[in-house]
């Protein structure tokens, strides 16, 4: 299993892309992906391109909210999805794994948005499943437990994948993860948690005014949670070419274990990760 980090950025960013990924299983030929979320524009499309996956091998995808930079470009995957329908060349379904806001938002938007004539490829071909608190499903062979992080803001998701050697995979969403979460990302073997910028850079960046966690915060939770592995995604671009160095030199001033802040379209062995 790898992560493909197609977009590391915040709701800001110019230079990068909006936070976004794919889990890719390659023993899986006919369904290897599930995406997270898919940013704020068709911007998916260059990612997934420059990634070398083709929109058409897109089967499984979980939105986490609702907000701009993160669910605009599901209706580009789905129009990419919905024009393969119709010349007969997408061989499936595709299902969208949502809380109930993000699902009646997707469902009434692409009624209004798509083209006519391919409405009918997405009525037929696409399903939303509505996962609530807790609720779980099997997602590319694995189970995978939705849970609520507790946002102040919008209402949002995130999972918690158990890999096949009994690993524990999870993903927070773009805000701190709430108390009543915390149970989902302790001990785990990876988690992936937001990180808006250095807490040195708090006031020049007010992460706290947007409810977002700054390096350290995530470093201490991660600490805390007895976590092995932490990747920080969703962060600030202005630190430049520093951002790598400078996030991971404050943040393991509190974390112990191994610290991770990807690139856009970097890729990481889940396998190789202790």
């Amino acid at each position: 299993m790898e992560l493909i980090f197609l977009g590391t950025g915040n709701a800001g960013v110019t230079k990068r892309y909006n936070t976004c990924f794919l889990l890719r299983d390659p023993e899986r030929t006919a369904d290897p992906y599930l995406l997270v979320d898919a940013g704020g524009g068709n911007g998916i499309l260059r990612q997934l391109k420059k990634a070398g996956v083709d929109p058409k091998d897109i089967r499984t995808l979980f939105v986490t909210h609702r907000h701009l930079d993160h669910i605009l470009g599901v209706f580009w995957i789905l129009r990419a999805v919905c024009q393969a329908l119709k010349k007969g060349t997408y061989p499936g379904f595709l299902t969208i794994y949502a809380n109930d806001e993000v699902t009646g938002i997707l469902r009434d938007m692409s009624l209004r948005l798509l083209e006519i004539d391919i409405i009918p490829g997405f009525s037929e071909h696409v399903f939303f499943d509505t996962v609530g608190d807790g609720e779980k499903r099997e997602i590319l062979g694995r189970e995978v437990t939705f849970f609520d992080i507790d946002s102040t803001k919008a209402k949002q998701s995130g999972f918690c994948m158990r890999l096949e050697d009994g690993k524990k995979v999870t993903y927070c969403g773009d805000e701190p993860c709430g108390r009543e979460a915390e149970g989902y990302a302790e001990g785990a073997d990876l988690l992936i948690h937001e990180a808006f910028c250095l807490y040195e850079d708090r006031e020049k960046f007010d992460p706290y005014g947007k409810n977002h966690s700054t390096v350290r915060d995530a470093a201490i939770l991660a600490e805390r949670l007895a976590v092995r592995n932490l990747i920080l995604v969703h962060t600030e671009e202005k630190t430049g070419e520093e951002r790598k160095k400078r996030y991971r030199r404050e943040g393991e001033r509190y974390f112990s274990g191994k610290l991770l802040v990807p690139e856009d379209l970097e890729k990481i062995d889940l396998e190789a990760l202790s």
